[in-house]
C-alpha cells in the first residue's frame, strides 16, 4: 500500500519500521514483540465492531502491509542487525549534515533542546504509542511524528558522540551557518583590514570545517576496525563483518579493513571472498601486514590444494580395458 508519510527519516528514503510499530530505535526485541502485540489485536476486526467495512479493510491493510512486515524486520536476528548498522549509518550521516535536515513536530523541536533527551525521547514515543492506531484516519500523521522523534534522537545522540553542539530546535533547514559570524548592529562601515580578516576567518574556518569532516570519517572507519577486532576476539563474526562494512561505507579504500575482512572470510572458510577483501588491501596498501600475512597463507593453501589434486590424479588406477567383456569375460579354470 502506498505510504504518504512526508515526515522524519522516511522523507530521506528510509523506510522507519520503529516509527510504524511505535518504539524506540534502540528498543530491545522483547519490547518490539509486546508492542506487535498490542497492535496486532488493536488492529484486528472484532475490536473494530461497529466500524464500516472501509475501516475494517483500513486496519486489515495497516495489520498486513506495514505491521507486520515491520515486526518480521526488528525481531528476525540477521534483518535486525543489518537494519541497525543502516540506523546508525543514517544517524552518523545526520549528525554531520544538521543544515540540510528538517523537523517541524513541536515534540522534534523540544526533543532538539532537551537537557536529558533520551529521556524525553522515549517518554514522547510512548505519549504518541498510545494513541498511534487508535483512530486509523490519525495512524498516520502520527506515524510521521514518530519518525520525526526518532530522526532528530538521532541526530542529538550522534552529534553528541562527535562532539557538535545541540540542536538550537528550529527547523534545521532554516538554520543559516553564517547568522553565527558578528554583525555590526551601529550600521557602520567596516574597514577594509576588518573586511580582510574577516574573509580571512571565512576561509580559515571552511578549511577548519572541511578537514573536521575527514577526520570524522577516519575516525569513525578506525571504531569501527577497532570494534570489529574485539568482536573477532569474543568470536562474534557476523557482528564484525557487519562493523568492517560499516567502516568501509565511509573509506572505501581503507586497507586495515579490507585485510581484516578477507583474514575473517578466510577463517570462516570462504577463501574468494577473502582473496577480494586481501587484493583490494594490497592494491591500496602493498605494505599492509595483515594483509600480506593473509595473502601467503592463501597462496600456501593453493599450492597444498592444487599438489593434492596432483597426487590424487596420479594414483587413481587405470581402468580395466575391454570393458564387460574384459570385466568378466575372463576364462574359468
Amino acid at each position: 500500500m502506498p505510504l504518504p508519510i512526508d515526515r522524519g527519516l522516511f522523507k530521506l528514503d528510509f523506510f522507519d519500521h520503529h516509527a510504524i510499530l511505535g518504539v524506540a530505535v534502540d528498543a530491545e526485541v522483547k519490547d518490539v514483540r509486546k508492542r506487535y502485540l498490542k497492535i496486532a489485536r488493536s488492529l484486528h476486526p472484532d475490536s473494530f465492531p461497529t466500524a464500516s467495512e472501509s475501516d475494517k479493510q483500513q486496519a486489515t491493510e495497516f495489520l498486513s502491509k506495514l505491521v507486520n512486515p515491520a515486526y518480521e524486520k526488528l525481531s528476525q536476528d540477521r534483518e535486525r542487525q543489518e537494519y541497525t548498522v543502516v540506523l546508525r549509518l543514517k544517524g552518523q550521516q545526520l549528525a554531520r549534515q544538521q543544515g540540510s535536515t528538517e523537523v517541524v513536530s513541536e515534540l522534534a523541536k523540544q526533543l532538539a533542546n532537551a537537557k536529558d533527551f533520551d529521556e524525553f525521547y522515549k517518554s514522547s514515543i510512548q505519549q504518541l504509542a498510545e494513541k498511534q492506531y487508535q483512530t486509523l484516519s490519525q495512524s498516520l500523521y502520527i506515524t510521521g511524528e514518530i519518525s520525526e522523534l526518532n530522526l532528530m534522537y538521532l541526530i542529538r545522540k550522534y552529534g553528541q558522540a562527535a562532539g557538535s553542539a545541540p540542536s538550537t530546535g528550529k527547523p534545521l533547514s532554516m538554520q543559516n551557518p553564517s547568522a553565527s559570524s558578528p554583525t555590526s548592529s551601529s550600521g557602520s562601515t567596516s574597514s577594509s583590514s576588518s573586511t580582510s580578516s574577516s574573509g580571512s576567518a571565512s576561509s580559515s574556518s571552511s578549511a577548519s570545517s572541511s578537514g573536521s569532516t575527514s577526520s570524522q570519517r577516519v575516525s569513525q572507519a578506525d571504531q569501527s576496525y577497532r570494534r570489529a577486532e574485539e568482536l573477532v576476539a569474543r568470536d562474534n563474526i557476523a557482528k564484525a563483518i557487519l562493523e568492517l562494512r560499516e567502516a568501509l561505507q565511509f573509506e572505501p579504500n581503507n586497507a586495515r579493513c579490507h585485510a581484516l575482512l578477507g583474514k575473517i572470510y578466510m577463517k570462516q572458510n570462504q577463501p574468494t571472498m577473502a582473496k577480494i577483501h586481501i587484493n583490494k588491501a594490497l592494491q591500496i596498501d602493498p605494505a599492509e601486514p595483515v594483509a600480506l600475512q593473509a595473502k601467503q597463507q592463501l597462496d600456501k593453501a593453493d599450492a597444498t590444494k592444487a599438489g593434492s589434486q596432483s597426487t590424487a590424479n596420479s594414483k587413481k588406477p587405470d581402468k580395466p580395458s575391454g570393458g564387460l567383456f574384459g570385466l568378466f569375460g575372463r576364462n574359468k579354470k
